[in-house]
């Protein structure tokens, strides 16, 4: 599958320079492309120049509203961020149609962070405009807030709930991503930051790579391609990766029917998938999902029928409503990695929390405000005998 990536935002430009850092391993590891295209836009000029990967012309780094912000953000207010893409999204769709070979993505990828103002406000009118504009299926990965921001920052979760609610109304799946999910506490701000970002990206590498597989030897048997994965992305959407080891091999090779051996490789993949399941990118009851993806990577020869069968009856036992799609990906070498995507949820429990706290929120700025223009006018009435410089 080939994607055009739109990173909105500080931490949009950074998941989608993540994105590019992926597509560069995969033409040098596997001759394959897998991004047609990556774009950074923001408001802060400052946060496009500390991107690594995306090329740093004018056109992949796409400054908006420098009139009305000077290229130093919006500080957290998402409408002003709505209404910069709307005036300057024209400059945006003429950079993503430079590339001659956009006709060849099979959709757009746009990542933002829900708690910001550029992205959780521009990212909704991007959207809408590339699906007025394109016919292609548009697809966003938002990024949900860290725990002390829910709880300290006001702004930060008014800002989540309106962005979750715009984008699901225009985009064709939206992938939730908890920050939260992916901290490690004795990591630095800066290395913790670049590995949740690595953490959010690597679950799409062998997913996007699989289909578009050139050499015979890494077809799989029951290939997955994009319309296996455009079939399954609908609604809230969730994604999680896993990894086990397999046990190193000494010679000879044992090619005998041992038991043990055929169990191990069993186990090994129910690992890696239950890892998966442990690490999705939101909490979420699995059984809620109407649609379920798992790509298999493994050493050929350590992938049979009785192991695609337990994974299958394993992913099934855990999402029972789900239409289920699988495919193998005869790649990897040492190790069995599950990609897991559970989609179009009935319920999501996250997101009808950011919806009640900040319905309480928005009553409570209308409160906050008319306080503030009686209390001026009670200061003001106190120096209306005090003599004015001006």
């Amino acid at each position: 599958m080939k994607l055009v990536v739109i990173g909105i935002g500080q931490c949009g430009g950074r998941i989608a320079d993540e994105f590019a850092r992926l597509n560069k391993r995969a033409h040098s590891r596997r001759g394959i492309e897998i991004i047609v295209d990556t774009f950074a836009v923001n408001t802060d000029s400052a946060d496009l120049s500390g991107l690594l990967t995306i090329h740093p012309d004018y056109q992949h780094r796409i400054l908006i509203g420098a009139g009305a912000t000077h290229g130093h953000g919006v500080a957290k207010m998402s409408e002003v961020g709505a209404q910069l893409a709307k005036e300057d999204g024209d400059k945006i769709l003429d950079a993503v149609r430079v590339p001659k070979q956009l006709f060849e993505a099979d959709a757009f990828l746009l990542v933002a962070g829900a708690a910001g103002g550029t992205g959780s406000g521009a990212t909704p009118v991007m959207a809408k405009m590339l699906k007025e504009r394109f016919d292609k299926p548009v697809y966003a990965v938002i990024v949900l807030p860290f725990e002390h921001e829910e709880m300290n920052e006001e702004r930060a979760l008014f800002n989540t709930a309106v962005c979750l609610k715009s984008i699901y109304s225009i985009a064709d799946a939206v992938i939730l991503i908890d920050n939260q999910r992916y901290v490690r506490k004795d990591f630095s701000l800066q290395n913790n930051i670049a590995e949740i970002n690595r953490s959010i990206v690597e679950p799409f590498f062998n997913l996007l790579c699989a289909g578009e597989e050139k050499k015979p030897k890494h077809i799989g048997a029951r290939m997955l391609d994009a319309g296996d994965i455009m079939q399954t992305l609908y609604g809230w959407t969730v994604i999680g990766y896993g990894k086990s080891l397999l046990p190193l091999i000494t010679l000879p090779v044992d090619f005998s029917r041992n038991y043990r051996k055929r169990s191990t490789r069993t186990n090994k993949g129910i690992e890696a998938m239950d890892e998966a399941l442990s690490e999705l990118s939101v909490s979420c009851n699995t059984s809620e999902a109407y649609r379920a993806l798992y790509l298999l990577s493994a050493p050929a020869k350590e992938m049979n029928m009785d192991l695609i069968k337990e994974l299958g009856d394993h992913l099934k036992g855990v999402a029972p409503q789900a239409v289920l799609r699988g495919g193998d990906y005869p790649r990897e070498k040492g190790a069995m990695d599950i990609t897991i995507i559970l989609s179009e949820f009935c319920d999501m429990e996250k997101v009808k929390e950011f919806y009640s706290k900040s319905a309480s929120l928005a009553k409570q700025y209308g409160e906050r405000q008319k306080t503030k223009t009686s209390k001026g006018e009670l200061t003001k009435e106190a120096g209306k005998d005090v003599p004015s410089l001006l």
